[in-house]
């Protein structure tokens, strides 16, 4: 079941492209990496979403339902630039951003006190915003985010200013909604993230989308039909066509393309040059798809 759809949604900022005709289906209950380098289109796409600016043309749909000022209470947003009010203190503050998502004030206190306990932050409850620390600061945005239980979770850049011990935190956290059916949409420039979190991926390069699909499948058609071998050497001089990794006396590691072959042809073709201490297929991550696509001109 689709939570939400992009149906050929543009958007121009006077003559210069900031999304064009973009298509996407973001599953229920699944972690979707929105990607692409700065200036690509994703903030414009995440403020059309949250209703903060309107695009020219097309559609999003909630759920089935053409989006309305009334979807904004089931969508959580942490944007990146974070915005706390310095002067108040912790728990009327996330009490207020509760009830500004249409809570009731006793569920509203009931989930302010869970939160904090859940995040062990609860001695923090009195403090002024002011006096927190970055990091401290962002776990109450990001409680800020999710304390209405949206059904739709948008997180850009949400382990920003976190140290790694907090940032395992937040990403058990976003696996916990999403175990409870959230849909989360995350926008990141940290790849390893999104190898850990996602289950879908799209990336918009210069307005356009140049890849979207579940991310095993996006890996697997990357790959470049190569294997990394590592032999014990048995003297016999290797093939000319074998791209060298590192080479001693006594031990190489290299590159075999498959070239119409099966593995366990080259595998074969590979022990006879030595006792084989490693075979494993090039399978790209999603960082290096990423830095690849970029690279491309594609719509020059």
């Amino acid at each position: 079941m689709k939570t939400l759809e992009v149906i050929q949604l543009s958007k121009k900022y006077g003559k210069t492209p900031a999304l064009t005709d973009i298509n996407l289906e973001i599953p229920q209950g699944s972690i979707f990496g929105l990607l692409g380098p700065n200036g690509a289109g994703k903030t414009t796409l995440i403020r059309i979403i949250n209703q903060i600016i309107e695009g020219d043309s097309g559609d999003i749909l909630i759920q089935g339902e053409r989006l309305q000022p009334k979807h904004i209470s089931r969508i959580g947003y942490l944007p990146e630039e974070r915005g706390l009010y310095k002067k108040m203190k912790v728990g009327e503050q996330l009490l207020y951003f509760a009830q500004l998502k249409g809570m009731p004030t006793g569920e509203a206190r009931q989930k302010v006190e869970e939160w904090l306990r859940r995040l062990d932050i609860h001695s923090w409850k009195e403090k002024k915003i002011e006096d927190l620390s970055k990091g401290m600061a962002q776990k109450i945005q990001f409680i800020s985010t999710v304390i209405h239980s949206p059904e739709i979770l948008i997180l850009d850049e949400p382990f920003s200013g976190f140290d790694p011990v907090n940032a395992e935190l937040i990403k058990n956290e976003i696996l916990e909604l999403k175990s409870l059916g959230t849909t989360v949409i995350l926008s990141t420039h940290r790849m390893e993230s999104v190898e850990l979190l996602c289950d879908h991926i799209a990336m918009i390069h210069r307005s356009f989308k140049v890849l979207d699909g579940p991310v095993k499948e996006v890996k697997l058609a990357s790959k470049p039909h190569e294997f990394l071998a590592k032999i014990k050497k048995n003297g016999k001089p290797l093939p000319a066509n074998w791209q060298y990794g590192v080479e001693t006396e006594d031990y190489a590691s290299f590159l075999i393309p498959l070239n119409g072959q099966s593995p366990n042809q080259i595998l074969g073709q590979a022990m006879e040059y030595g006792e084989i201490l490693g075979f494993e297929e090039i399978i790209p991550s999603i960082e290096e798809i990423f830095m690849e696509k970029v690279k491309e001109d594609t719509h020059e």
